[in-house]
């Protein structure tokens, strides 16, 4: 019988292993034993990284990996909140994508009710927008993925908790569908 791999934050054994010489239960040994349960997640990284030479991406998915882990940080929390990301590719390309979100008359066929405000907008590769709720924020990024077909990311950040999180996760599925059909019809 073979050991089952660990995953967390997304990363199982072997790639953690590959990139930091070890597995999840050893990271998590030898945090309990540094006393990472009482640290704030910036003196994590920074003793991953300065006491155990883990390379400046992996201290994050490592240190995020055992709070999840530890009961320290909930599924998508991060330090300014809750953040979510939802995706979608779209047998259209990604100009269109991105017009269909630049465009308000459009973009109410697909995403009615909201008020948003685009800060930012570099054509057609990403977008950062203010939420209708004036407190959250999001990244809207779209990328080209072959002949007439492109995909675009919405990271919603800055989310109250865990609950609102999941809400959103929901909605923007719902609403990145009608965008698709919307784009295939």
């Amino acid at each position: 019988m073979t050991k089952q791999s660990a995953i967390h934050n997304g990363i199982g054994d072997e790639a953690l292993r590959a990139k930091t010489g070890r597995t999840w239960a050893r990271w998590f040994t030898i945090l309990d034993r540094a006393g990472a349960r009482q640290m704030k997640h910036a003196a994590i990284a920074a003793y991953l990284n300065r006491e155990r030479g883990v390379p400046g991406w992996w201290c994050q998915m490592v240190a995020v990996g055992y709070e999840q882990a530890r009961g320290l940080r909930a599924k998508h929390e991060r330090p300014d909140g809750f953040e979510i990301s939802v995706s979608r590719t779209v047998a259209a390309p990604a100009t269109a994508l991105f017009d269909a979100w630049q465009d308000a008359r459009t973009r109410r066929r697909w995403l009615p009710r909201a008020a948003i405000v685009i800060r930012r907008a570099t054509r057609p590769k990403s977008m950062r927008i203010t939420w209708s709720d004036r407190k959250t924020s999001l990244e809207v990024n779209f990328y080209a993925k072959g002949a007439g077909r492109g995909q675009v990311v919405v990271q919603h950040s800055k989310l109250p908790d865990a609950k609102a999180a999941a809400k959103m996760k929901g909605t923007w599925g719902r609403s990145l569908d009608r965008l698709r059909a919307m784009l295939e019809a």
